[in-house]
């Protein structure tokens, strides 16, 4: 373990053996997710029930600056005004799933609304040992001068304040940011995980930004908000190369440990619209579907992001420098993995030589790489010849990302 500003960061060699071995199991989370509680259109308890009924181990609402705790009463006019497309809407929808008296009717003003539900007041509806649990989430919603710093906590005990400084650096806000959710840790005496949201969205954060803040170990690589540019322009980097970037300076200059990468998705509308459930999330490898073991089990790198390829198992001999993939059988779809990574001698840019180049490629469900010597760090990259069923951008496929192995 090391300890830096009161937390305690679980850093390892890289994959430790089989993900999901004898004693552990993969659980399917979401990290991001908004309801009426701040920007989304529908209620948390619906949000919950489509990760529920949809297969997760785990999720969360994680609305702009607040919980889903105290009092929220929205207007059943503007609800219905979120709505995306014709036909029944978030008030029909959870009068369907939850009856007519599970909603709390209250005129403010001479105006009918209702009264959102907090999460102590739906958790119970979905929890199960073992088999559903809700971690409790915000998305701290920071500005710094370069545009819109989005961070989302993880297993908080309550609110953190948002970093609102456009005369502060982007470097200076994330930090300031994080070291709340350390502060709130520290008193607590649970493990907060916090990542980095869409780096790209306004073109707000660089990967130098980001290797800067040792602080930060975590970031979305897959974003399923269609606005959050991921794949970069003519002339700025995608959000996988923001990945290969920030970890090749943290390595290579600072000494530092490379960033882990999430999915998420980032979904806002669930009756129509663009920015939909069910795009991106992580398999966590832990002991138990219980919130510190899984936050645990991530700090460790054990877990790898997903937007559509399920991966059987993954290994990483640091031995050996081998990693092995197995990747789940779907449908009759092909899978080209791809091995990638930056060597100590790299050159200044991206591609064959230089930061992110593509070691090595191999086809099918069952494959084997070898770190090479001059690795700095090397990660997996798995590829479906399938389309995404509802996809953020053009042409997307299903995807698959291991964490970095090998740097140390």
């Amino acid at each position: 373990m090391v300890f830096r500003n009161g937390l305690f960061l679980a850093l390892v060699v890289g994959l430790a053996g089989n993900l999901a071995g004898e004693s552990k199991r993969y659980f399917k989370g979401n990290t991001h997710a908004h309801s009426l509680w701040s920007d989304g259109n529908d209620f948390p308890e619906m949000v919950i029930d489509y990760y529920h009924r949809s297969g997760y181990d785990f999720a969360v609402v994680s609305d702009h600056d607040v919980m889903a705790e105290g009092y929220r009463w929205m207007s059943i006019s503007d609800i219905n005004t979120r709505q995306m497309a014709e036909g029944p809407g978030a008030i029909e929808k959870c009068i369907a799933r939850f009856g007519t008296d599970w909603m709390e009717w209250r005129e403010v003003e001479g105006t009918p609304g209702i009264v959102l539900k907090t999460l102590a007041e739906f958790r119970e509806q979905f929890e199960a040992p073992g088999e559903f649990m809700i971690l409790k989430a915000e998305e701290i919603s920071n500005t710094s001068s370069s545009g819109p710093i989005h961070i989302n906590a993880l297993n908080l005990e309550r609110e953190i304040a948002h970093v609102n400084r456009p005369d502060w650096s982007t470097e200076t806000v994330i930090r300031e940011a994080l070291q709340a959710v350390q502060r709130q840790e520290a008193e607590i005496g649970r493990p907060i995980l916090a990542h980095l949201n869409h780096p790209n969205f306004r073109w707000a954060v660089t990967a130098e930004d980001i290797a800067a803040v040792v602080e930060e170990q975590f970031f979305e690589v897959y974003n399923g908000h269609p606005l959050i540019n991921h794949l970069g322009d003519e002339t700025r980097p995608g959000d996988e190369q923001i990945w290969d970037i920030a970890n090749t300076i943290r390595i290579a200059q600072m000494g530092e440990a490379p960033l882990y990468a999430v999915a998420t998705d980032d979904s806002h509308w669930y009756h129509g619209g663009n920015v939909s459930p069910g795009r991106g999330w992580i398999m966590v490898a832990a002991e138990s579907l219980e919130s510190d073991a899984l936050m645990l089990a991530m700090r460790a790198g054990d877990f790898y992001a997903s937007s559509g390829v399920t991966l059987s198992a993954v290994s990483y001999d640091a031995a050996s420098r081998k990693i092995e993939i197995e990747i789940a059988a779907d449908g009759d779809a092909g899978f080209e993995s791809r091995l990638i990574g930056t060597r100590s001698g790299y050159e200044k840019g991206q591609g064959k030589g230089g930061i992110g180049e593509v070691f090595a490629t191999k086809t099918g469900r069952k494959v084997q790489f070898v770190v090479p010597a001059d690795a700095l760090y090397a990660r997996v990259m798995i590829i479906s010849s399938t389309d995404h069923p509802n996809p953020s951008f053009e042409e997307q496929k299903k995807q698959a990302w291991t964490q970095p192995v090998g740097w140390k």
